[in-house]
């Protein structure tokens, strides 16, 4: 059984929130999300907004902030093989309700099949907010070209 341990990023002035399914091996042991260094998320969503990419941990924070983005998961635990979404079973939901009390968000995006497909099916339910699918950032969705995912990520900007 894998726990999530990461906390979610938002404040009182994000707008909109991103879910994944659970941070990678790669993210938890580093402490932080899309911390894999193939992983693509904060490369296309500088790209979306035109600035540099973030590297540090503080940056990648305040980046967010900036843009009003909270970030956070869908599940809270669930047995995986190492970060393979298509290996998710035996799941517990994270809880939004503090998330989206202490915040402006009216959006929700998933990044990836998985992601959107949890959040729906559990959690829609509680928030009454549907998600709208992203295509997951992961190097294993080779399927989606870097100028493909920026194209699919604008969307987060209306």
């Amino acid at each position: 059984m894998v726990h999530h341990t990461l906390d979610p990023i938002y404040d009182e002035f994000s707008e909109i929130l991103i879910l994944g399914s659970m941070p990678s091996i790669k993210s938890r042991k580093l402490g932080f999300y899309y911390s894999h260094p193939q992983n693509r998320f904060f490369k296309v969503l500088a790209s979306v907004y035109n600035e540099p990419i973030p590297i540090s941990k503080k940056e990648k924070i305040n980046f967010l902030k900036k843009h009003h983005i909270a970030l956070f998961d869908v599940l809270k635990s669930c047995d995986i093989d190492k970060s393979k979404d298509s290996s998710i079973k035996n799941i517990k939901v994270n809880n939004f309700n503090n998330i989206l009390k202490n915040s402006k968000i009216t959006k929700i995006f998933t990044t990836g099949k998985k992601a959107f497909e949890l959040y729906e099916k559990y959690c829609y339910k509680d928030t009454l907010i549907h998600a709208v699918y992203l295509p997951s950032t992961s190097a294993a969705n080779i399927s989606y070209s870097l100028e493909k995912l920026i194209e699919s990520y604008k969307k987060i900007k209306y």
